[in-house]
């Protein structure tokens, strides 16, 4: 089970100097407001959410904890999926290729992780210990539904001549880019198949992580950059991570009680 992918260390190290980059000098990073508004807190969530992400697996690899292994893979797609955002919104800009080294390194730390995943053990392990229908199930609509609202973004936005690169922009690219990862491993999931079961808790946690992150965000926002706290926007979003945080909740139940 021991994973010898030194990959992810690296990628925690980068995460945190860009993101303290970003803070001291944010004028640098971002000299357009849109760009603070959007990058600058999400420079914090990085440090409070993020990092602790990868670093608390990490640890839990070296003990050859099987939550450990199962966590990071979802750990560094949250990394790269953050960085895809980062990278369009500052698009050919000097950070712009710190951030595509950033993703790059997460992409290929990612796949080491399933590389060294032994799917037939796990899959013999937590069979009837996770939710997998359920769980496969909200992977799927939920990867389907962020997918085809990308799709329909960016045709709007092509139809009304508006620029594609903007900061909110950039999340819906890295929405289409990694939503098909959810729907494939849900519905890989749904069938309780090996790769399914195997990548479940990982894209479980990566979701999990990304609603936590923007409910974060949407509290630091109007602390850090100032304007009115979005209490709407956060219910909302507070609900629909719900449907991500209660299977990830039972697959680490179900996961506890094997280690």
């Amino acid at each position: 089970m021991e994973n010898k992918n030194i990959i992810p260390q690296i990628v925690a190290v980068l995460l945190c100097i860009l993101s303290l980059a970003g803070l001291l000098f944010q004028s640098a990073f971002y000299p357009m407001q849109d760009l603070q508004r959007t990058f600058v807190s999400n420079d914090v969530v990085n440090l409070l959410i993020g990092l602790p992400a990868l670093l608390i697996p990490l640890a839990l690899v070296r003990r050859e904890n099987m939550m450990g292994v199962l966590l990071l893979p979802g750990a560094l797609l949250y990394v790269t999926y953050n960085y895809l955002a980062y990278s369009f919104a500052s698009w050919l800009s000097l950070p712009t290729f710190f951030y595509l080294a950033l993703v790059g390194l997460s992409v290929f730390g990612f796949v080491q992780c399933l590389a060294n995943l032994d799917i037939h053990n796990i899959q013999q392990q937590l069979h009837g210990a996770v939710p997998a229908r359920f769980a496969g199930g909200v992977l799927t609509v939920f990867g389907l539904l962020f997918f085809f609202r990308g799709v329909g973004q960016v045709y709007s936005t092509m139809i009304n001549s508006a620029s594609l690169i903007t900061p909110e922009m950039s999340v819906v690219y890295a929405d289409m880019l990694i939503t098909p990862l959810w729907i494939l491993g849900g519905l890989a999931l749904w069938r309780r198949g090996a790769w399914g079961t195997a990548m479940g808790t990982g894209l479980l946690f990566q979701a999990s992580l990304l609603f936590v992150g923007l409910l974060v965000f949407f509290a630091l926002q109007p602390v850090l950059l100032g304007g009115i706290f979005p209490a709407v926007d956060f219910g909302v979003i507070a609900f629909m991570g719900l449907f991500f945080f209660i299977p990830f909740g039972q697959f680490v139940k179900g996961i506890l009680r094997l280690t």
